[in-house]
């Protein structure tokens, strides 16, 4: 805490010695959101922005709820509140982030070789008070956006400023507390925002507490600098929590357990993560330029036990997952008009100096053994060009190349398991926009991007836990994707976006459940639709509704079976928001997910979920009072569902493959007392 202290000092007092601006330099900003009318400048119809004004109106049950601002996009949990959230989108189970690229104030958030899941996405260090802006790209057609891609990105925009402080208290049932303060101060032209979070929970579950203890604190600082503006972030969370896992449908059938209950009640996990990142942003160069730098140190602790007795069954099969690492990065981007043509050059690296990451055999969260244990040292390196280009009013042309590279080495306990490998792979991105009217803008797009692979799967050669020699896998995994799509702007109060996709991916990574994580499988194709229709009768009432559609298949052939397990074929959300003179507010959201597949054949599916969550209160001067009620109608549906073989007392040694889920939390009021200042 003191050298976070310390750090926030030093750096302003190096900003405060910037220049005072000049009259060019100072700009209102209108943060638009959706109202954004986004004909003439996006590329294709599956990008947007989300404002302060709808981020802060929607009842979040966890701070990954974010991520559903994305449209087509479902954030669950299968286990306790402090782990990263499961994503779908476009027919992909994203695990906890694979295939769609997150960031949080130019940080890369997804976690690579990670000792839960590639591309491990855990949002937690969030406080979603400080997010002034949200900007989602699905499909890999952008050239600054490179691994983890598929499927699309999300980048949060930290806010500068705020008009007023704020204190909230929150109090809910099942233990929920929750106290946040963020405030800002100016001094000519400089901005410093801090904000803090803190939050417990113990959670409806009949055999475990969740005991969450989560503390959030940031500090930003921005300011003219030069012929730009600079910023200094610095974040610090730290959590720590149990977790009710998923459980076998079997033992509620029977009546042998609750869906509320656990079959270890020792699971959970703790965790940390620190980070400082600057930037900064202006004119350079005949053009714009923009120059972002970051540094996180972060820890990962966690328990958990999906089979029980499968694999060994006199201590069971609880395993525990630990990662520590810093990661270090920088990206650099120059942009400059040439007659017609609109240019960007770009450079990014990063290296993730992960000093352990390992898999444990545990029982009551002691470790009973070491089934991996290793050192790995992944660098990357990503350059790209695009070029944007008005041949007409009506006609623009988007091309971008990139090429990423990325260098892997390995120091294995199990020395088979050790080594060093590199990869590079191209992309191209292209896309044609057309307004042949003011209101409507038509586009057609194309686009290759590729995932990263675990390191450690780079390079192995044993099994650690059997001996068996394996196969290594593939470093880079490359996608391609094209689309047709519209947007259409009638007026400021009514518009909407039509896409029709396809995406191919030449590795898909599927969920194991006795392992704890995922494994590259077979190649898979996707194509789908998507609606998007945003309504803004007034000022005082809003609404939405997103509908997407996807077909999802592997394309090569396998007598278990064509369907992607996790592979979600419908999504839709609808909203309506009010907001009105008198001070009354609210706001009714529902989210729906279709049946899905959970083996390859088909032959067992999850039924599919509905949720529908509802926020109302009042402003009456400096305070505001709010009522949340989450899972509104007390749905028993389910937040996910697994299909694999698991083991319980009695049951013979090879196990019950049955399906496994984690019940949405029931019907829950949190009260909510704000006081701006």
């Amino acid at each position: 805490m003191r050298l976070f202290v310390f750090v926030v000092c030093a750096v302003t007092g190096v900003v405060a010695t910037a220049a005072e601006p000049s009259e060019e330099l100072i700009e209102e900003l209108e943060v638009l959101g959706r109202r954004l009318n986004l004909n003439g400048e996006a590329i294709s119809a599956s990008q947007g922005e989300v404002g302060p004004a709808e981020i802060g109106a929607w009842p979040l049950i966890r701070t990954g709820d974010l991520m559903e601002f994305v449209p087509g996009m479902v954030a669950t949990q299968h286990s306790g509140s402090g782990k990263a959230n499961q994503y779908f989108l476009r027919g992909f189970n994203l695990d906890h982030g694979t295939d769609f690229a997150t960031f949080v104030d130019g940080m890369p958030v997804n976690l690579r070789t990670h000792g839960h899941g590639q591309g491990y996405t855990d949002l937690n260090f969030v406080i979603p008070e400080t997010v002034e802006r949200l900007h989602h790209r699905k499909g890999p057609y952008y050239a600054e956006v490179g691994d983890f891609s598929s499927a699309g990105s999300a980048s949060f925009e930290l806010a500068e400023k705020v008009a007023r402080g704020t204190a909230e208290l929150s109090v809910g049932e099942y233990g929920y507390r929750r106290g946040v303060l963020v405030d800002s101060v100016s001094s000519g032209a400089r901005d410093f925002l801090y904000a803090a979070e803190w939050q417990a929970y113990d959670g409806p579950w009949r055999d475990v507490r969740e005991d969450v203890g989560k503390l959030n604190l940031l500090s930003r600082l921005t300011g003219v600098l030069g012929s730009g503006r600079g910023r200094v972030t610095l974040m610090g969370y730290d959590n720590s929590w149990n977790s009710p896992d998923q459980i076998p449908a079997r033992v509620v059938s029977t009546g042998m357990l609750s869906a509320f209950g656990s079959l270890d009640p020792t699971l959970g996990g703790e965790t940390r993560r620190y980070s400082v990142s600057g930037g900064w942003d202006g004119a350079a160069a005949g053009g714009e330029l923009a120059v972002a730098a970051y540094a996180i140190d972060y820890d990962f602790r966690l328990w958990s036990n999906f089979t029980y007795l499968l694999e060994d069954p006199v201590a069971g099969d609880q395993f525990q997952q630990r990662d520590a690492r810093r990661i270090y990065g920088f990206d650099v981007a120059q942009s400059w008009q040439q007659g017609a043509a609109l240019w960007q050059l770009g450079l990014e690296a990063r290296r993730d100096d992960i000093g352990r990451v390992g898999l444990y055999h545990s029982r009551a969260r002691q470790r009973l053994g070491t089934i991996r244990e290793d050192r790995v040292t992944e660098d990357s390196l990503g350059i790209y060009v695009s070029n944007e280009y008005l041949w007409s009013e009506k006609l623009r042309s988007y091309i971008g190349l990139r090429y990423d590279h990325y260098d892997f080495d390995v120091s294995a306990g199990i020395a088979a398991n050790s080594g060093s490998r590199a990869a590079g792979e191209p992309s191209l991105k292209a896309s044609l926009a057309w307004q042949p009217w003011p209101v409507a803008e038509f586009y057609l797009s194309y686009g290759e991007g590729l995932h990263s692979n675990d390191a450690r799967g780079t390079v192995i050669q044993v099994d650690p836990r059997t001996g068996e020699p394996v196969d290594a896998v593939d470093p880079l995994v490359k996608s391609r994707g094209s689309e047709l799509g519209t947007r259409v702007f009638v007026t400021d109060q009514l518009h909407g976006t039509l896409a029709a996709w396809q995406l191919a991916l030449d590795s898909e990574l599927l969920f194991v459940g006795d392992a704890g994580n995922t494994e590259a499988s077979r190649p898979s194709d996707r194509r789908g639709v998507e609606l998007g229709v945003y309504w803004f009768a007034a000022e005082k009432i809003s609404g939405e509704l997103e509908i997407s559609y996807t077909d999802s298949r592997f394309s090569n052939t396998d007598v278990s079976g064509d369907k992607v397990p996790g592979a979600i074929p419908l999504v839709a959300s609808a909203a309506l928001n009010y907001r009105g003179d008198d001070g009354w507010f609210a706001s009714l959201h529902l989210r729906h997910f279709g049946a899905y597949p959970l083996i390859e054949d088909g032959g067992v599916e999850s039924a599919g979920a509905s949720l529908v969550n509802l926020r109302f209160g009042r402003v009456l001067n400096s305070w505001e009072l709010q009522l949340d009620l989450l899972n509104l109608l007390d749905s028993r549906d389910h937040d996910v569902d697994y299909f694999y073989a698991s083991r319980l007392p009695g049951e013979a040694a090879a196990g019950v493959e049955d399906s496994h889920f984690h019940i949405f939390e029931p019907r829950t009021m949190r009260a909510a007392v704000r006081y701006r200042f």
